[in-house]
């Protein structure tokens, strides 16, 4: 599968203090525009009118948790192949593989070095369009 050349990121995330950091760490240190949406929901309702080549999805969020919100946003017709990586303290083996499973590109834990974080994205981001 090639990927497009990754340029912009939806960062979905409900910690307005892990919103700032990832995204002072996306767009300064990876050079990355970065879009934020606060919840689930605000992601269904916006994406698709976001242009954007990724989507970092919080996994633990109140109302529609991470999963979920992958599960919606693959039902709206443009947001079927954009890719996501989930973002979540939740790491071990098997909660990585159902992430895998439900179609995640893979999983950056949290907390993340801001400093890596974009190096992180776009490692994954050059992995999975070997496949």
């Amino acid at each position: 599968m090639e990927l497009p050349e990754l340029k912009r990121i939806l960062l979905v995330e409900d910690e307005p203090d892990i919103q700032i950091v990832a995204r002072l760490a996306l767009e300064n240190v990876g050079g990355f525009g970065v879009e934020v949406c606060s919840s689930g929901m605000e992601a269904v309702e916006k994406a698709a009118g976001l242009d954007v080549d990724l989507i970092l999805l919080d996994v633990l969020m109140p109302e529609m948790d991470g999963p979920t919100t992958l599960r919606e946003l693959r039902k709206v017709p443009e947001l079927t192949k954009i890719p996501v990586i989930f973002l979540t303290a939740k790491v071990q083996a098997h909660e990585v593989e159902q992430y895998r499973r439900l179609g995640a590109l893979d999983v950056i834990p949290k907390p993340f070095d801001p400093m890596s974080l974009s190096q992180s994205v776009k490692e994954i981001w050059a992995r999975s369009s070997r496949r």
